[in-house]
């Protein structure tokens, strides 16, 4: 079964990690096949929540971009450099490729053979030198050994097509020879006299007893074919090891983690028809021709706790999204078919995924109800938020009575472990939840740090702001960064310095100012975005 990859926002926080393995495990209770995986890097938090219930974290995804390993090539498109040409011209034929890899014994890719080389080998190449073993040679000559003696041959081919008596005037034999001959007694006997490595008998002649005794005594190995001497001399060129004419060592190759993208430029760089496919060892793994280029299975997705491409895994447009849950404002993911989408405005995408849980008739185990109570806990900020409902807290009691917990007393301590910033750099503090918004060709970034340490921050109140700036410069128009104390239930503001302006009249106060308290600012999405869109539209 396919393989389905759940996954939340890039800025991993406690809901999109939770909400990934609790309806990984939902989904796949109910027969599908799914792995959740994280973006990013998990905060303090989430790992807080999962050594808790004892889960495993999450692996990373980089992309889901479509790999060459996602392309439909063709894995039987090799032959051994020990194979004979005959068995590479066939491989092509059978695989219908105009081309074919050559490796060596462990799949290591030697080279690239084609069909115009083959044809060139015929007829300009080397027509009198055998270098192959013996099965390749009663393979391609429909022959059977009659004497063995040497399981590989390499030298000059001799056909006896000359009188014999000029044979054995004329033409000198030797232990570098290969010969070719029919029923003619007397060459026979010279060829075993003068050691040839090998007698190739044609016409299906049996020899007599005293030249086998004679070939025996030299060890000459000798086979039969029923072709005849015309037929085997022209034939016989088939049976030499393909790595004899292998002129292209080095193709152009593709690795099969290697992006489509990348090699549709390659391609259009080289213009070739064929590219070997490898792994990082340079294992051949099969040839990719490029008219193959559009047939690709793209991997399948769904996504949880976010609905917006700027949010989601790189690649997520060469994706098949299969289906989102969600409890954001919608953005801007289209699909070109229709999907199962599940939004509902409550305080956790982990409320959504409790519900499908009991649609489905599927029980809820201890840990699961736990990363999803700790979820609801997080992004409702142990319900004290203005996005919590009156369904979310419904949920948290239910699942606090499976999980085991008191309410109170875990979310406190949850909170405690992700809220210190000791030893953070500012930097890392503003990019670990930072969520991207657009407008009217306006990009505005709002970062939001729970902690309760506001001091250290304070104290270091202008290197914060610094920091504000370098981010906004890099990738925003503007930036926000809400300092959120749970226990004083509000927020302290910071923007980069350019967007004084922006930020008064976001809050409509014109003597607002870096660092202000606002009282019961706790939600980003409710609270503090919809104002700031509104203003960047003007």
């Amino acid at each position: 079964m396919e393989k389905i990859y759940i996954f939340g926002h890039q800025k991993p926080d406690t809901d999109s990690v939770c909400a990934s393995i609790s309806l990984s495990y939902l989904k796949n209770k109910l027969g599908y096949n799914t792995v959740p995986k994280v973006l990013g890097h998990i905060n303090q938090e989430s790992k807080y929540v999962l050594d808790y219930f004892g889960v495993k974290e999450p692996e990373y995804l980089n992309d889901v971009k479509v790999q060459i390993r996602n392309m439909k090539y063709n894995k039987n498109a090799f032959v051994y450099e020990n194979a004979s040409i005959h068995d590479a011209f066939y491989v092509m034929q059978r695989e219908e490729e105009t081309g074919i890899c050559i490796v060596d014994e462990n799949k290591k890719l030697k080279g690239l053979i084609t069909l115009k080389e083959l044809a060139k080998q015929f007829i300009s190449g080397d027509q009198d030198t055998l270098h192959t073993n013996l099965d390749n040679l009663l393979k391609v000559l429909h022959a059977h050994a009659v004497l063995n003696y040497k399981e590989e041959f390499s030298g000059t081919i001799v056909a006896a097509s000359f009188k014999s008596q000029t044979i054995l005037d004329e033409i000198n034999l030797s232990s570098e020879n290969i010969m070719i001959v029919g029923d003619r007694y007397r060459v026979i006997e010279y060829a075993i006299e003068s050691n040839v490595q090998l007698i190739i008998v044609t016409g299906g002649y049996d020899l007599p007893e005293d030249l086998l005794t004679k070939a025996k005594q030299n060890k000459i190995s000798i086979i039969k074919t029923d072709l005849d001497t015309y037929h085997t001399a022209n034939t016989i060129l088939l049976s030499n090891y393909i790595s004899t004419i292998l002129d292209c060592t080095n193709p152009v190759t593709v690795n099969s983690l290697d992006y489509r993208t990348d090699f549709l430029e390659l391609s259009e760089k080289f213009g070739h028809t064929n590219y070997p496919v490898v792994n990082k060892s340079n294992k051949c793994l099969g040839l990719l021709k490029i008219n193959e280029v559009n047939q690709f299975e793209k991997l399948k997705v769904i996504l949880v706790d976010h609905n917006g491409f700027s949010q989601s895994v790189d690649g997520i447009e060469e994706a098949v999204i299969e289906e989102i849950i969600d409890h954001h404002n919608l953005l801007n993911i289209g699909t070109p078919t229709p999907i199962n989408f599940r939004s509902m405005p409550v305080g956790s995408t982990c409320t959504i995924i409790y519900h499908m849980y009991k649609e489905n008739g599927v029980p809820i185990p201890k840990d699961m109800a736990g990363l999803m109570l700790s979820a609801i806990l997080s992004d409702t900020l142990l319900l004290k938020s203005v996005t919590t409902t009156e369904i979310d807290k419904r949920v948290v009691k239910e699942l606090s009575k499976i999980a085991g917990v008191d309410v109170t007393e875990y979310g406190h301590n949850m909170v405690k472990a992700g809220f210190s910033i000791k030893g953070k750099k500012a930097e890392d503090l503003l990019e670990e939840d930072i969520k991207t918004f657009r407008t009217n060709n306006k990009v505005a970034g709002i970062s939001q740090i729970f902690t309760m340490d506001y001091d250290d921050i304070k104290a270091d109140m202008d290197n914060f702001i610094d920091q504000i700036d370098v981010l906004a410069s890099d990738k925003f128009n503007l930036v926000i960064a809400l300092i959120t104390d749970i226990e004083k239930n509000g927020s302290y503001v910071f923007y980069d310095r350019k967007s004084e302006g922006i930020i008064r009249e976001i809050f409509n106060d014109g003597e607002f100012t870096q660092g202000t308290y606002v009282q019961d600012l706790l939600s980003r999405k409710k609270q503090l975005v919809p104002n700031v869109m509104e203003v960047l539209e003007k």
